[in-house]
């Protein structure tokens, strides 16, 4: 009976983010000053008589109030549907699913990199304190966690793809050929950098909280007590530390998706990656509301899952903790 309280009532706290993030997402887009409909006809719009504006409006249902829109749009994702995009001419489930099979395989090669490099950098930090090992990657975690993502993914395709010729400038495979006749291993090929760049942004904070958690335990009374019976450094932090530290590192990976999510927006569009976040920046430039919301609302339910993925486990990491108790 425990269990299934908790679950109702992590579904209840669920839904009314999800209820919150909707608001907020649409909320904003109502007060951007882009006109909808010269965002959906675009270069066109100069060619377009008012009365084909009209049309269009009445169509998208642009003519309608704010609180008319939301109300409609709210109708239909209670019935199970996100609404259709304009920008292409799909069912926003349908374009969500498949950007987002494109985007999985680099978010979750990125976020899978970053965590597991990320925590054992910082247990090596901790455990090597004031060392020159500590310090070349206390700083290299301090420099990576304050670059913008856009300007590393730039600095990568220069290096690696144009001035080295090693990996592609962009796309999910080569140009010209159909997506069905490109193999995994060219695919693999397009997708190392986007996944080395957009992993070095999420290592860096893993790495700088695990650290920190290690040097907490290096001056603790169970490290002081072990040194005293001839244990080192590495020792005390292997047989202590790694559980120690690995709570909030699991916390931290889990909740850097949407970070990472939000920085596979900027290296999709600097690595022309036809993922999720590319649509997502299309939506945004073409004032595309249904699929902007849907994507929104799929963001926040993905953090939302992972998020309780790590609250489990922590049952598992430390038998100490209940879930109950979360």
């Amino acid at each position: 009976m425990r269990l299934i309280a908790l679950t109702i009532k992590r579904l209840a706290r669920l839904a009314l983010v999800l209820l919150c993030v909707a608001l907020v997402s649409y909320g904003l887009m109502m007060a951007s000053p882009v006109d909808p409909v010269d965002a959906y006809l675009g270069p066109q719009m100069a060619q377009v008589s008012p009365e084909q504006r009209a049309l269009i409006a009445q169509r998208w249902g642009f003519d309608q109030s704010p609180a008319v829109q939301f109300g409609h749009w709210l109708r239909q994702l209670i019935s199970g549907d996100l609404g259709w995009s304009h920008v292409y001419n799909q069912p926003v489930s349908e374009v969500i699913g498949q950007r987002f099979q494109r985007s999985i395989a680099l978010l979750g090669s990125a976020w899978l990199l970053s965590a597991l490099l990320g925590f054992s950098l910082g247990v090596v930090a901790g455990a090597k304190e004031g060392s020159k090992l500590d310090s070349i990657i206390s700083t290299y975690a301090l420099i990576t966690a304050s670059t913008p993502a856009f300007w590393l993914a730039i600095l990568a395709v220069l290096l690696f793809s144009v001035t080295l010729g090693w990996t592609p400038t962009c796309c999910a495979g080569p140009a010209g050929v159909l997506n069905q006749d490109v193999t995994l291993v060219t695919r693999l090929h397009h997708l190392l950098l986007p996944i080395v760049t957009l992993a070095l942004l999420g290592i860096a904070n893993i790495t700088l909280h695990t650290r920190a958690r290690m040097l907490e335990l290096m001056r603790s009374e169970v490290a002081t007590h072990a040194f005293a019976q001839g244990a080192s450094r590495i020792d005390v932090a292997w047989r202590h530390g790694l559980r120690h530290a690995s709570l909030p590192a699991v916390t931290l990976a889990f909740a850097s998706l949407g970070e990472l999510f939000g920085g596979s927006i900027l290296i999709e569009q600097v690595f022309t990656y036809p993922g999720l976040g590319q649509a997502t920046v299309a939506a945004g430039l073409r004032s595309d509301v249904p699929l902007l919301l849907g994507i929104a609302l799929f963001t926040a339910l993905f953090v939302s899952i992972g998020n309780m993925i790590a609250d489990s486990l922590y049952a598992v990491i430390d038998p100490r903790i209940q879930p109950g108790g979360l």
